[in-house]
């Protein structure tokens, strides 16, 4: 395998057969210490995190099959916290598509003077730039257009998939007791058709247990040991 890329909490590998490979690591986003999944930067190590962040992924991409969402999800290993993947191509550097079903993180310190912690927000689509170093700055339909980013075909299709996805996603967690507050998303293309890349894991949503948030290696437990 061919080192492609290394980043924050994954490292990305060509294989000999064309095909990709993740490797999930066990840092995660936070700030002193603490963990965020809004942070752009490694904020702290939890060790056997990688495993429990692809037991997750294998999951709900194996949900979103059921629903018939295009992902780029092949194939995994737990102990080698590796996914196989199809290549695709990034709009532009990369965007995250984040759905937000309550108020939380960086909506609150925008927009608290017109929302609370927990605002019902329905299903909430923002769009940002994977850009650490200027933290990720948000942008609308009509900037990725003019900069040739994404088309406004595709950014519809991408909206759409991301609104049906989290909807998904919440059900499955609702099932469980658990209170999906928001969800980040990627997409790529393949033969110009849009997929969800990356991964789903604890690393891109918050969730909540009877009004406490769910510390990363306590969500695999909590939705694969479920009944």
């Amino acid at each position: 395998m061919k080192l492609m890329y290394s980043g924050k909490t994954k490292d990305v590998f060509q294989n000999p057969s064309g095909t990709y490979t993740l490797k999930l690591k066990d840092d995660a986003t936070g700030r002193d210490g603490v963990f965020d999944p809004g942070e752009n930067a490694v904020g702290l190590c939890i060790e056997g995190l990688g495993k429990e962040s692809l037991k997750l992924t294998a999951y709900f991409f194996e949900l979103l099959t059921e629903n018939g969402i295009p992902h780029h999800f092949i194939s995994h290993d737990v102990e080698s916290a590796s996914m196989e993947v199809v290549p695709n191509k990034l709009f532009g550097e990369g965007l995250e598509f984040l759905c937000r079903l309550k108020a939380d993180g960086s909506f609150i310190k925008r927009y608290g003077s017109y929302a609370s912690f927990g605002s019902d927000l329905g299903c909430l689509v923002e769009t940002t730039l994977k850009d650490d170093f200027r933290q990720d700055p948000p942008i609308t339909q009509d900037t990725l257009a003019v900069l040739g980013i994404m088309t406004p075909r595709e950014y519809e299709c991408c909206k759409e998939f991301t609104k049906k996805a989290a909807g998904i996603i919440a059900q499955d967690l609702k099932t469980k007791n658990l209170s999906l507050h928001d969800i980040k998303f990627e997409f790529g293309t393949k033969d110009d058709c849009v997929m969800l890349i990356d991964e789903i894991s604890a690393g891109c949503m918050r969730v909540y247990k009877d009004g406490k948030k769910v510390a990363p290696m306590d969500l695999g437990k909590l939705v694969l040991q479920s009944p």
